[in-house]
């Protein structure tokens, strides 16, 4: 017989898979930063640096204010523990784990050499960055691109250099051995992944079934939409036969969550064996958009009530909530959404619109979300917090901030408000 569970207490079993009925750390280390990597599995990578780049958000979501130099040196400067890789979109993910990516690899391989391919037509030009990387070892695009042979194309507007890396790349002849600043550098697979890694070879079917096991531990609860985009996967007949053996080994379990459905039906969903669920969740957190939490817009909309949209692209004047709005958990719902500039020469975080969502209770949420603003803009080093008019959470939000009384707080005016 299936189980049955509530709304509320499917948000707190994924919420604790993610981490969020821990308490933060005193102190943070890179043994809590390897242990929010174990939770999630994976930690995407995103260059928008309006607030922090996204990468850097899910620890300071789970962990509270940590150096960010010290994900740099874990993450970004060596390879030891992680490399990047298209393991949902761009994320770092574990190194022992490049054996499970080698159909997405092939798949690649395949797609990308095609006869009318941009690779087909510049081999000339693979060959000679892969001899480059081989002679010379780990280098960035511009430490090879003025000597490249010149094969004209175009994709993104980059240049031979660059294409042939990020196709070397995904078909996995390359990896990427680190970063300066924010630019990748590249190296031959071998030269970053151990051998010993690096010649296993798993098959497809294990691998899809061991990605939808993590999938459903990181997720705690699940339908099968939520277990095949945690990782991309694309074919949704080998994530039901991943499905179907978990759970028949006992490892998922079947449940139904009482609001999960489709076009009226009761929406079929799985519990890892293994997830707790909490009495509660007592956390407040800010989110970037491409946490595990919400990155997936049908999972948020149906499990958060969040009905989310990036605005980056949207023209100024036709944006409802913001540049890079990122949505605030407090307790087990998604309270209200913020967009968050830091204006480093002012030293001020700007609260550029802030909004209640739907399921807020702002009187006793103002204070929550307060304290993590405050939190946040210490954790960037900055001094003093400014909030804008623009937002039926402004209001609130300021003042709770103005009577905290530990950041100099003061009011602006944004462009939206000057223009109503």
């Amino acid at each position: 017989m299936t189980d049955t569970l509530s709304a509320p207490q499917a948000r707190r079993i994924a919420l604790a898979a993610q981490g969020f009925t821990r308490s933060r750390p005193a102190s943070v280390s890179a043994r809590h930063l390897h242990t929010v990597m174990g939770r999630l599995g994976v930690l995407q990578i995103d260059s928008v640096n309006v607030f922090a780049r996204s990468h850097y958000m899910p620890l300071f979501s789970r962990l509270g204010a940590y150096d960010p130099a010290l994900l740099d040196r874990v993450f970004l400067s060596r390879t030891t523990h992680y490399v990047e890789y298209l393991a949902h979109e761009a994320t770092f993910m574990p190194i022992e784990d490049w054996p499970l990516w080698r159909f997405r690899r092939e798949y690649f391989r395949k797609r990308l050499s095609n006869p009318d391919s941009w690779a087909a037509g510049n081999a000339r030009t693979l060959a000679w960055v892969q001899d480059e990387l081989r002679a010379r070892g780990p280098l960035r695009p511009a430490d090879i691109r003025a000597d490249a042979p010149r094969e004209r194309g175009t994709w993104w507007d980059w240049d031979e250099v660059k294409l042939a890396l990020e196709h070397l790349w995904r078909t996995g002849d390359v990896a990427i051995s680190g970063r300066k600043g924010f630019e990748r550098t590249y190296a031959l697979a071998e030269q970053v992944v151990p051998a010993g890694i690096l010649s296993q070879e798993i098959a497809v079917p294990d691998a899809i079934r061991e990605l939808t096991r993590r999938a459903a531990r990181s997720s705690g609860i699940a339908t099968a939409s939520d277990l095949a985009d945690y990782y991309r996967i694309r074919d949704r007949s080998a994530i039901s036969t991943s499905i179907a053996d978990l759970t028949d080994a006992g490892e998922l379990v079947p449940v139904h969550v009482k609001g999960w459905e489709r076009q009226g039906r009761p929406l079929p969903a799985w519990r890892h064996a293994e997830a707790a669920l909490p009495r509660r969740v007592d956390a407040a957190a800010l989110l970037t958009p491409f946490d595990p939490v919400v990155w997936f817009r049908d999972r948020a909309l149906r499990a958060f009530d969040l009905d989310y949209r990036i605005e980056i692209y949207v023209p100024a004047e036709k944006r409802r909530f913001g540049y890079y709005s990122l949505p605030v958990l407090v307790g087990d719902r998604i309270v209200a959404r913020v967009d968050l500039k830091a204006d480093r020469a002012a030293s001020t975080l700007q609260v550029q619109s802030a909004w209640w969502e739907p399921q807020a209770r702002p009187a006793e949420d103002a204070e929550r979300i307060a304290a993590e603003l405050a939190l946040a803009a210490a954790w960037q080093g900055l001094e003093h917090v400014s909030v804008s008019g623009w937002g039926t959470a402004a209001d609130a939000l300021h003042r709770e901030l103005d009577a905290r009384g530990d950041a100099s707080v003061t009011r602006h005016v944004h462009a939206r408000e000057s223009a109503a």
